[in-house]
């Protein structure tokens, strides 16, 4: 087979939000290791929840076994449930909570994917849209649509449009695709809203008090 060239993106790191689970479809296993190839092609970092298991460990390792950079941030409680996290591959992170595991996520990151998962996948992809919509950050967001699997959650942002619950030009924060290749293409030429200046000044402050905290507890 033939060896993918390299590809230049304006990234450096990629956060990427996926199930601990594998899924029952073959599709959604083929996604996660197109990622991690992709991710190596353009020579980009991998952030993460940690762990080697489900669709996030098959991620991690695909990066690493290519050679690229794998950051998994895991909260102090669950290092030592192997059941939940499994063995991490590369730099291992220890935060003091789930809360400060999104932020620390975040703010290693250039740009957001979510492969198919449940209800942890959903809840971090939500939570980074809301960011943006806040101002909190500019940074992209992306849908792997493997085999229609988010056709749901794509109808019903287009709903609340429609009803007046999400503004329209918020709508265009979140981006997908169905292949890892045509959503990069899509992320690289996103354009952000400019209109959360303070907001994000104030939430990068808040980010260095949190730090601060942080290490206290890891300390202790």
């Amino acid at each position: 087979m033939e060896e993918k060239k390299s590809v230049k993106s304006k990234f450096k790191r990629v956060c990427v939000f996926c199930g601990s689970s594998t899924g029952k479809r073959e599709s959604y296993r083929d996604a996660a290791l197109q990622l991690g190839q992709e991710l190596v092609t353009r020579s980009l970092d991998l952030v993460y929840g940690g762990g080697s298991v489900g669709l996030m460990g098959l991620v991690s390792q695909e990066v690493h076994r290519g050679g690229g950079r794998v950051l998994g941030i895991i909260p102090k409680t669950l290092m030592s449930k192997e059941q939940i996290t499994g063995e991490t591959v590369g730099e291992v992170k220890a935060v003091a909570d789930m809360h400060q595991r999104k932020a620390e996520m975040a703010r290693h990151s250039d740009c957001f994917i979510a492969l198919p998962g449940g209800y942890g996948t959903l809840e971090e992809l939500l939570e980074v849209i809301t960011w943006a919509q806040l101002g909190i950050h500019d940074k992209p967001v992306g849908l792997i649509n493997v085999d229609g699997y988010y056709n749901y959650l794509l109808t019903f942002l287009d709903k609340a449009v429609d009803d007046g619950f999400i503004n329209p030009p918020q709508r265009s924060i979140i981006i997908s695709a169905s292949t890892a290749t045509d959503l990069f293409q899509k992320l690289e030429e996103y354009v952000p809203m400019h209109d959360g200046v303070v907001a994000k000044a104030k939430w990068e402050a808040e980010q260095v008090e949190l730090n601060s905290h942080l290490q206290t507890e890891i300390a202790r």
